[in-house]
């Protein structure tokens, strides 16, 4: 047995061949082959290796086979072929294989060994998944771990002695009056990079300041950030982030932290002033080092246009139209549906407080000259003006109106000895007028005064308080009108120290001559004839406000004085601002058998309102005159605007 030996081929060796033994015609599995035919070699390695891999009793009896039968055959070979005994053939094959011996069967294992069996292989498996299980759950921990450690949380400041336990970065919890931190915020406009901040009272280099604002822009690449905060629309500074190599994980939060926060957003921010020259800010020496901000209130990420395109001036638009990167044309509904968008834009919000400032110069003027302010009824038994549509609305079963202006409640308080009143209050008149100098609601700047003996004492309290207007809003609010006329191109409005008064005869004449048809010169004027005689007016007299009067009766309310001379005229008068109406006025009839003739005359009904208000004169009253000025046309006009609506905080 152990002198058997597989003689030598000469066929070149294959590795892809896999060798298989065939017994008669059976064929045994490729691996049981293989191991066969290692067992040629010798014997006793054949049974040591049946032993150990647990072959079963068909193995056995085949190596058997080819072990007795070695001493007395003789093996032959060919390219697939070896051959012995005749039970015996090897050949080299890619079937499956089995075993056959003598028509017995092979040794089955018990039930003992295959549910061990499978109970080994059961187990292994379950360990195999064990191991997976584990090595995911760790890889999870570490995952959420590391999420952990990047997450920026919410911060609730309450406390500035707390701040160092305050995350540096993260929304702002919603305020909602938990505490006062104390915290001290400072304005754009007082920062400075100059070292001589101290003597200016500003905040200088160095020094470390909490600002509140609007993210205006921001612009994050790589490790670094530039950002630029914006205070009441227009004050603005640059602010920047860089990455810190020796604090690797607090920079990459914090630029993580400021590539989410969207323009317009509301933040706080902390920061260390140091000197710059930035001219794309309004604060150009100076910007902040970031060492702390949150978000206060966040914009959405598309906002329906941005405030960068609404501060374009049209020539800039317009220019813009045949290049390779047109500017945006934002149309009037569109601002308007958003307007407070709309009042972001720098000129915009600057608009809003010239309004302001003619309020309160409106104000200060009729002061200084001895006027009581008085708020009067807005909702109203009948119609204050004649000739101009009004609202009405049900009053519990009766018709009231929206008051078209406080004219008829001005001139009850000259009864009432009130000798000088003003009123600033809303105005509501039904035209349906779609221009764009008319508007249905307005701000309507009233005053009425007793007289002596003429309505000039009127025209010259008037001529003055526009004076005081045009004067300061040149010197106390020049940085605005700066801000304005970058957008909207505009000159100061030239006026005259004394009032510039033209007669209706002579403002005929003038129009004549500039090639208008007056008829019969007792019309109301046109906007092209105001338009043309304000150009004439400012060539004449050199002033871009004047006034007009003794205008045709017939054309004027109820309860203008007539003209003594020639009652087809009347003592009224209207201001013109570049040739544009922004004020109407008159003496005031203030004879109540006149005022009723001249209201019957008219064919007005005489409601209650209209009976209690001449009942006013029966029980004695001054003379008087006054005038009514719409806030907005005087802004729009002064301003140089192309619509009223601009001068409107929400038309």
């Amino acid at each position: 047995i152990t002198t058997a030996r597989l003689p030598q081929t000469n066929t070149p060796h294959n590795p892809r061949v896999v060798p298989t033994i065939f017994m008669g015609n059976s064929k045994p599995s490729n691996t049981t082959a293989r191991l066969m035919l290692l067992f040629v070699h010798s014997a006793a390695c054949f049974r040591r290796a049946a032993f150990v891999s647990g072959f079963s009793a068909t193995s056995q009896k085949a190596a058997s086979l080819l072990t007795s039968s070695t001493s007395s055959s003789r093996w032959r070979t060919s390219n697939d072929v070896i051959t012995g005994p005749s039970n015996v053939v090897a050949t080299t094959s890619w079937k499956s294989a089995r075993f056959m011996s003598s028509g017995t069967e092979a040794d089955e294992k018990t039930e003992e060994e295959k549910a061990a069996m499978k109970a080994a292989r059961e187990a292994r498996k379950a360990e195999k998944e064990r191991q997976k299980a584990e090595k995911a759950a760790k890889k999870a921990a570490q995952e959420a771990a590391a999420e952990e450690a990047n997450r920026i949380h919410e911060v609730t400041y309450l406390s500035l002695s707390e701040q160092d336990s305050y995350e540096a970065m993260g929304d702002m919890s919603t305020v909602m009056s938990r505490s006062r931190s104390g915290r001290q915020f400072v304005n754009v406009a007082d920062i400075s990079g100059d070292d001589s901040a101290a003597a200016t009272k500003k905040h200088g280099p160095g020094e470390k300041v909490w600002l509140r604002g609007r993210v205006s822009s921001i612009r994050v690449k790589g490790g670094s950030c530039f950002l630029v905060l914006r205070q009441n629309s227009f004050d603005t500074i640059q602010a920047c982030f860089f990455k810190d190599k020796e604090n690797p994980d607090f920079s990459a939060k914090m630029i993580k932290y400021l590539k989410s926060l969207t323009t317009e957003s509301v933040v706080d921010m902390e920061g260390i002033i140091s000197p710059a020259d930035v001219r794309s800010c309004s604060i150009q020496n100076a910007e902040l080092a970031i060492t702390r901000i949150h978000a206060v209130s966040k914009a959405d990420a598309m906002l329906p246009f941005l405030v960068e395109d609404a501060a374009r001036s049209e020539k800039e638009v317009e220019e813009s139209q045949n290049t390779d990167r047109p500017f945006p044309r934002l149309g009037q509904e569109l601002r308007l549906d958003h307007r407070w968008l709309d009042l972001r834009a720098p000129a915009n919000n600057a608009i809003m407080r010239i309004q302001s400032a003619v309020c309160q110069l409106f104000r200060e003027s009729l002061y200084e000259q001895g006027f009581v302010e008085i708020h009067t009824p807005k909702l109203i038994a009948g119609e204050s003006e004649s000739g101009a549509g009004v609202f009405t609305t049900d009053y519990f079963g009766t018709t009231a109106c929206l008051a078209q202006s406080p004219q008829l409640y001005k001139q009850m308080a000259i009864s009432s000895d009130l000798e000088r009143v003003f009123e600033i209050g809303p105005v509501f008149r039904a035209e349906n007028s779609h221009t764009r100098r008319h508007l249905c609601e307005f701000t309507g700047l009233d005053l009425e005064m007793a007289i002596h003996e003429h309505y000039m004492e009127t025209l010259e309290v008037v001529h003055k308080m526009f004076k005081h207007i045009f004067e300061n809003l040149e010197t106390r609010y020049k940085r605005e009108l700066e801000v304005i006329r970058t957008q909207y191109d505009s000159e100061p409005v030239a006026f005259t120290d004394e009032p510039c008064v033209l007669h209706w005869p002579e403002a005929m004449e003038i129009l004549t001559e500039e090639g208008f048809d007056m008829g019969d010169r007792l019309g109301d004027l046109t906007g092209a004839q105001e338009l043309a005689l304000g150009a004439a007016v400012k060539k004449k007299y050199g002033t871009d406000f004047f006034m007009l009067d003794k205008y045709p009766s017939d054309i004027r309310p109820f309860y203008t004085m007539p003209d003594p001379t020639d009652d087809r005229y009347s003592n009224s008068y209207d201001m013109f601002i570049r040739g544009q109406e922004i004020c109407s006025g008159a003496q005031r009839c203030h004879d109540p058998e006149l005022v009723t003739k001249i209201i019957e005359t008219k064919g007005i009904e005489m409601g209650d309102g209209l009976k209690t208000y001449i009942e006013s004169f029966r029980h004695g009253v001054s003379p008087h005159a006054g005038a009514g000025i719409g806030l907005e046309r005087v802004v729009f006009l002064y301003l140089g605007l192309d619509n009223v609506r601009k001068a409107s905080m929400f038309p």
